[in-house]
């Protein structure tokens, strides 16, 4: 009896104890295994991205709108957009803070300040940035930050399906809104917006891209014909707006004036001197029709798109990114569309400047099939920025459409859509019901790596990146200061992904915070090229890249193995110029544009 009464205690145990003991064990393997992918990783390609945001203390899921019923049978598809991030300092206290939008009626915005022990805490409730989505105003598309007002501190311009929205950030302590002061519309359907000093007087300009019209509200619809008129050739959508600021917190709207007057269906835009005149120029990737390129003389914009060769061909065009990707001291621009094996292969573009072409003559040719990143699936976001510190620029893409049933796919309807006339398409009730189907859905995302000698190969798998969540936005930032470029991605009805990089210790780095003087605060198209080993390559402070998203405005160069570094040289807005001489690797540099 005894005897019996120990076997049973015995057995009792076991069952408890040997489960755990196989937890421990598998999550060893599995520790194992994840050690050996990033050393493996590490030592083939120099990097690894480890996906922190559970242990970085990020939880937040994005949630998309529910609009008018009357579009509740392609629900899925027309309330797609909406998960963004943008990276900025707002508190000036040298670590890179994190903002990202929801996007579902009555839900709050995140604000995550770094808390510099590897963590982020949300902040936005306390700093009156997270109630921003409330019944009737609309929803959050998008953020991007500029210091408006040149008072040291970063404020930010509020993308929404809805009423747009200027915040001022109070030294750090909280936000403002100052929408109405400033003068803004009370409804704009945007999906992009990006700040930018086009006149060069020292004060950050704000342009707006609008997708659907602005007399519509999505959730109120007077009737369902707010759809594209054309699949390839859409000029019904919203209209662009940019807002001039006058000082004192005030903005004058004036787009028909410089020359900016298109209804395409704008997803992304992106300014940059792509000429080297000083002057920013701007350019907009329209969905449903084709990119344009706005030349800046410094008053006025010509819309020279057709010219330079970028407005060629009709696409899905929804992302903007700038890189010097050969090390020539000129950028590229990288265009997001769509390609589905066997079904539509638009291609993503690769626009690269023509060699003997350059100012008011420049021309671009699409070499991304040559270099590798022409087919990204149903593209998104993407930036470019050196993740293994060798030197070179890669390329982070993210994709995916809508992932529901994955046995069911909605193409077929969708390609009978594409293919109809105006009418058709136009009208949102002509449009095949979904019923729970995917349109291009589960997608993996690409990490394609520059070798230096133009190509790119795709390495998400090897390195770490292998969610097939549906992808929007994703930002760029040394998010923990230590001379490595960390990677955020925002995606839809999904989780917000933070992405650790590893690197090769053995590969170089340096970086470089601007801050204006004459030229507005945040450097915002400020210029610094740098000169090592007898390379060139040139990086500008963007306010606002890729697709609703925003890097961190610090500068970051991977150099390789011993580098010798020449130089570096900074042109600010204002025109002047700064030469730093033999900088040491493995610092940032904060500079004050001399007076």
């Amino acid at each position: 009896m005894k005897r019996a009464r120990i076997v049973l205690i015995v057995l009792f145990i076991g069952l408890i104890v040997t489960p755990i003991i196989i937890r421990r064990i598998s999550a060893r393997h599995k520790q194992s295994a994840a050690t050996q992918g990033m050393s493996a990783a590490m030592q083939r390609h120099g990097f690894y991205l480890e996906e922190v945001s559970h242990q970085a203390g990020i939880d937040f899921v994005h949630q998309g709108p529910t609009l008018d019923s009357q579009l509740a049978h392609i629900m899925p598809e027309v309330a797609s957009m909406g998960a963004s991030v943008s990276i900025v300092d707002f508190d000036r206290d040298g670590w890179p803070d994190i903002y990202v939008t929801d996007s579902k009626e009555g839900s709050r915005n995140r604000l995550y300040r770094n808390q510099h022990d590897g963590t982020f805490k949300d902040v936005a409730e306390a700093m009156g940035v997270a109630d921003v989505n409330q019944q009737g105003t609309g929803v959050s598309m998008g953020t991007v930050w500029g210091d408006y007002d040149n008072d040291g501190y970063e404020d930010f311009f509020l993308i929404k399906w809805g009423r747009p929205e200027l915040f001022h950030n109070d030294h750090g302590k909280g936000f403002t809104r100052v929408s109405d002061q400033a003068g803004l519309p009370a409804w704009i359907n945007a999906n992009t917006a990006v700040w930018f000093d086009y006149d060069g007087d020292g004060r950050l300009d704000l342009f707006v891209g609008g997708y659907y019209p602005e007399n519509v509200d999505l959730w109120h619809l007077k009737n369902t014909k707010m759809m594209p008129e054309s699949f390839e050739y859409a000029k019904n959508g919203g209209r662009k707006y940019l807002f001039h600021n006058l000082g004192g917190g005030r903005f004058e709207e004036v787009s028909a004036k410089v020359g900016i007057s298109s209804r395409r269906w704008a997803l992304a835009a992106g300014a940059a001197d792509l000429r080297g005149t000083g002057h920013p120029d701007l350019f907009v990737a329209n969905d449903y029709g084709v990119a344009e390129l706005f030349l800046n003389d410094g008053k006025r914009f010509h819309d020279a798109g057709a010219q330079t060769g970028v407005g060629f061909a009709p696409k899905s065009g929804m992302n903007v990114a700038f890189g010097d990707i050969l090390n020539q001291g000129r950028y590229s621009v990288y265009v997001s569309n769509i390609s589905e094996e066997g079904v539509l292969i638009q291609g993503n573009n690769l626009w690269v400047p023509k060699e003997g072409t350059g100012g008011s003559d420049i021309k671009f040719e699409n070499l991304a099939r040559d270099m590798g990143v022409e087919l990204g699936g149903w593209s998104f976001g993407a930036q470019f920025g050196d993740l293994n510190n060798d030197g070179t620029l890669d390329l982070f893409l993210t994709n995916g459409y809508v992932s529901l049933d994955k046995q069911r796919n909605y193409w077929y309807d969708f390609s009978k859509v594409a293919g109809g006339n105006s009418s058709i398409i136009g009208d949102a009730k002509d449009w095949p019901a979904m019923t729970g189907r995917s349109l291009s859905g589960y997608q993996q995302k690409h990490v394609w790596m520059n070798d230096g000698a133009g190509k790119f190969v795709d390495v998400a798998q090897a390195v770490g990146v292998t969610d097939t969540h549906d992808g929007r936005a994703v930002a760029f930032a040394d998010l923990w200061n230590r001379g490595v470029l960390d990677v955020v991605v925002a995606n839809q009805r999904g989780p917000l992904l933070v992405y650790k990089n590893n690197v090769n210790p053995e590969n170089q780095w340096i970086e470089f915070a601007l801050q204006g003087t004459k030229s507005n605060r945040s450097a915002i198209g400020a210029e610094v090229s740098l000169y090592w080993n007898g390379q060139e390559q040139k990086q500008e402070i963007s306010g606002g890249s890729g697709f609703a998203a925003q890097n961190d405005r610090r500068l970051h160069f991977g150099l390789g193995k011993n580098p010798q570094i020449e130089k570096a040289v900074i042109r600010w807005p204002s025109g002047k110029v700064q030469t730093i001489n033999s900088p040491a690797a493995g610092k940032l540099y904060t500079i004050e544009e001399p007076e």
